[in-house]
């Protein structure tokens, strides 16, 4: 299992060591890492994928990093459990909706809907991620 992110702020890469920290308490095993370090291969014999990118411009993925990762994953994730999750600091979550349905046609099975937090996850918002992370742990 692995957890993959973007985050130019921080406030993505706090949610992926909460959601870790939540998977670990299930006692799971996951390996946490940043999208510029992966390849398609490193993803290939896994059967759950948890990835996570904060909202761009008007509500995308970031362009530089994700969205050419996320596109190599097209004919590549027939079958596999995907859990996403991301930042946002304005807009109304549009970006997470279109990347649910963009995973489904890519023949991904979503884990459950995809976790957002407008900015840095602090409280209740720590308790939600921790919480995606048992939830994920529980799937596999």
């Amino acid at each position: 299992m692995k957890v993959i992110y973007f985050s130019q702020t921080g406030n993505t890469e706090k949610m992926a060591n909460l959601i870790l920290q939540g998977i670990e308490s299930e006692g799971k095993k996951v390996e946490l890492l940043e999208v510029s370090s992966v390849t398609l291969n490193d993803v290939k014999d896994e059967d759950i994928l948890i990835l996570g990118c904060s909202a761009y411009g008007s509500e995308e993925l970031d362009e530089s990093e994700m969205e050419p990762f996320v596109k190599s994953l097209e004919g590549n994730i027939v079958g596999k459990k995907v859990a996403l999750f991301g930042s946002w600091g304005w807009g109304n979550g549009e970006w997470m909706i279109e990347w649910e349905k963009r995973m489904e046609s890519y023949g991904a099975k979503l884990i459950s809907e995809g976790l957002t937090v407008q900015e840095l996850p602090e409280g209740e918002d720590e308790e939600r991620c921790i919480g995606f992370g048992k939830l994920i742990a529980k799937s596999e």
